[in-house]
């Protein structure tokens, strides 16, 4: 567990009124000074934190120092993406902040690091004492959750996620997992000016406006099983698939050349696991060069996986997004989004209809390499939270 924590704030805050719940800006990464530019697009509340989603096409070393500058007295959390999502929907080479005003938020934020290698017990006494004393702070503050940004490479999520959902208690987590576009080399997660990659960022957040978590896909599982039968578990890796060359198997499942595979028939054609009465999808990344399968979450030998149908991506958002809105449109959402589901709207001619989808529901946050929800860590899916003024 690092010891980095909370900066300590002022009492005293701004809250000149907005329609907005939440401060959002972006801008390109090829312009000069970002941060600063961002800092003015945020406005002039005093903003208790400030999350950056930041494009992989920039020195993230750099925007983390600009922002220790920028925000000295305000908790900084960032990370790197799979792509953005600005007020124009889905984007790429952005940096993307999130504000929340101190005067409608308390928040407390732990740098996990070595997950792979995790003290358990003193990253839930950790959390207990945070989550506690976030708790016992006399506001006006009925509605939490948590946020959960995690090393997209590290292997890792599955097991961070299941342990600290239980220490959260009644307190609802999303999250995602750090990016680095479609290179898969290098991904890293920061908290006020602490970089680190096999990691973790988790906040707890406590809100005067009602907040909704929720998460949602749009894949139906089919009668079409498979099952795997040489993996290895630690690196995601499945080596055979029915006691065949994984890759060879799946593609003459899903009635494909084994040869051509790649990100686009991953996004298409997924495959799913049943978890009590749901389904699940372990994502797959690629091919690797003898012939396995590598996937974006866990994975091991005995296990079954179906083959799931996407239904229409455009059309399922657009719903889920309106169910949201039923008796409220919330002023704000924060969505982690599956890169996947950046790549299938990309195969399907979709990416442009997807963007405005979520430009009209406010919907801002990145492309991930996975999405946290309660214990589970899933993949193409978007997990996010909404906020609602009444």
């Amino acid at each position: 567990m690092c010891a980095t924590k909370t900066k300590i704030k002022s009492d005293v805050a701004d809250n000149s009124f907005d329609t907005d719940i939440l401060r959002t800006a972006h801008i390109n990464c090829s312009n000069t000074s970002p941060v600063k530019y961002l800092k003015e697009q945020l406005g002039t509340d005093k903003l208790g934190l400030v999350m950056l989603m930041v494009t992989p096409l920039v020195d993230f070393a750099d925007i983390v120092a600009q922002a220790e500058e920028m925000f000295p007295d305000t908790d900084v959390v960032a990370c790197t993406t799979a792509g953005e999502i600005s007020s124009s929907g889905y984007e790429e080479g952005l940096i993307v902040a999130i504000g929340f005003p101190e005067g409608d938020f308390a928040t407390t934020s732990l740098l996990i690091e070595n997950i792979n290698d995790l003290d358990i017990q003193s990253v839930l006494s950790e959390i207990a004492i945070e989550r506690i004393a976030l708790q016992d702070r006399p506001l006006d503050m009925p509605f939490d959750f948590a946020f959960l940004i995690v090393d997209g490479l590290s292997l890792s999520e599955d097991t961070l996620a299941a342990t600290i959902a239980p220490a959260l208690r009644d307190v609802p987590m999303l999250g995602g997992s750090a990016g680095d576009g479609t290179s898969f080399q290098q991904t890293y997660v920061a908290l006020n000016g602490v970089i680190c990659d096999n990691a973790a960022v988790l906040t707890i957040a406590r809100s005067k406006y009602r907040t909704r978590v929720f998460s949602l896909d749009h894949l139906e599982p089919t009668d079409q099983r498979m099952v795997v039968t040489e993996a290895d578990p630690v690196k995601r890796i499945v080596k055979t698939i029915n006691a065949e060359p994984a890759a060879r198997e799946y593609a003459r499942l899903v009635g494909k050349d084994p040869n051509q595979l790649d990100r686009f028939t991953f996004a298409s054609h997924p495959v799913a696991v049943r978890l009590g009465d749901s389904h699940h999808v372990r994502a797959i990344q690629q091919v690797n060069e003898n012939g396995e399968l590598v996937f974006f979450s866990a994975i091991d030998e005995g296990m079954v996986l179906t083959v799931a149908n996407p239904k229409n991506l455009a059309d399922h958002l657009r719903q889920k997004l309106q169910e949201l809105s039923k008796d409220e449109a919330p002023t704000n959402i924060i969505g982690c989004d599956c890169i996947l589901r950046r790549i299938e709207a990309e195969q399907g001619q979709q990416s442009r209809e997807m963007a405005e989808i979520l430009a009209d529901h406010k919907v801002t946050g990145f492309s991930t390499y996975g999405e946290q929800i309660g214990p589970l860590h899933v993949n193409h899916t978007m997990s996010g939270v909404a906020f609602y003024r009444n």
